[in-house]
């Protein structure tokens, strides 16, 4: 998923008001913002695969550190209790966080195929498959996405101008990428997929700039 995880961080600044949509979207895509790392220092390993799922030419062959249910855990719980201490925030928050950072594990699991790791070193794979079909997918993800957009907007009001064209910029924005995935052309090899993921920052800079110029209706944690 893409749109789908970013629809979880949108939707939970509703549970946790005072944490920034930028670090939504860090915790919503931790897992794919430790990948790229990996897979170009060669600890993870990904490859094109033509027709390995409708939705995606990629073969994730081996990434327990970034994908795994135990690894997703483990940066569940540190990603939360970080953000409170650091920030000496409620606990809420980092509960919220940790739930949201473990929400990509079980995304993937309902669209990748069987390649979805459980443990660091086992053979144990799942995935649901809805990448086998793409019109499911746009369906599922659209749905997720349209719901998550709409719970941030109705939980927070702009600022100023730029609050307000910031954030329906990025909507465009997160829409057209997700269209050139779905229908562009396949990255001509694993390498090159790792590195376009490393602009999922530029994401998360763009979620810290549009709460900048947004302010919750509530702020219970």
């Amino acid at each position: 998923m893409f749109i789908g995880h970013m629809a979880v961080a949108f939707g939970a600044k509703t549970a946790a008001p005072a944490v920034s949509l930028g670090t939504m979207f860090l915790a919503c895509q931790l897992a794919d913002l430790i990948w790229p790392p990996l897979v170009l220092l060669g600890i993870e390993r990904v490859a094109i695969q033509a027709g390995v799922t409708v939705v995606t030419p990629l073969d994730f062959i081996y990434y327990p550190y970034s994908h795994s249910l135990v690894a997703n855990l483990l940066w569940a719980a540190l990603f939360g209790g970080a953000y409170v201490f650091i920030r000496r925030a409620r606990t809420r928050a980092g509960i919220v966080l940790g739930v949201v950072v473990l929400s990509h594990w079980l995304l993937d699991v309902a669209s990748h195929r069987p390649d979805m790791p459980i443990t660091l070193g086992g053979s144990t794979r799942i995935g649901l498959g809805l990448w086998n079909s793409l019109a499911a997918t746009i369906t599922v993800e659209g749905l997720l996405f349209a719901v998550g957009v709409s719970l941030y907007a109705r939980s927070t009001r702009a600022r100023d101008r730029v609050g307000r064209w910031a954030l329906w910029s990025l909507v465009a924005c997160l829409v057209a990428i997700y269209a050139a995935n779905l229908f562009g052309p396949p990255p001509p090899e694993g390498m090159s997929a790792a590195w376009s993921a490393l602009a999922l920052w530029l994401l998360v800079i763009w979620g810290y700039w549009i709460d900048r110029h947004r302010q919750p209706l509530a702020a219970r944690a």
